[in-house]
């Protein structure tokens, strides 16, 4: 089992989960992040820290899609262990629907 981020956390990017992760497993994309799946070691303690509830374990059904866009997408962004500032408007974004198909970008974020 892994933890995977998934489409709430799309122009949300709390970064709370950030400075809990033991293995710093967090990866940093322009407006959202991923958990690299072959580092996460399944310990949970960032899945109550998200604000927007866009943390999930592997295990729930549906989640694919997720899983492998968490793994193409952590090699390719840099490292992120330090919490910063989330989006200014990251609170009109929580919990839209449709998030990935009008606002994911694959470009990287700043990372640590």
């Amino acid at each position: 089992m892994t933890y995977v981020v998934v489409e709430n956390c799309i122009k949300c990017k709390y970064m709370d989960c950030v400075e809990v992760c033991p293995v710093d497993c967090f990866y940093e994309g322009e407006n959202m992040l991923v958990i690299n799946p072959d580092e996460c070691i399944d310990c949970g303690v960032c899945e109550p820290e998200c604000p927007a509830e866009a943390i999930k374990p592997d295990t729930e059904p549906g989640l694919e899609k997720w899983l492998k866009l968490n793994a193409e997408m952590s090699p390719a962004w840099p490292n992120i262990t330090i919490k910063r500032e989330s989006p200014s408007d990251a609170k009109e974004f929580d919990g839209k629907p449709g998030k990935f198909d009008a606002y994911f970008s694959k470009e990287p974020g700043e990372g640590d």
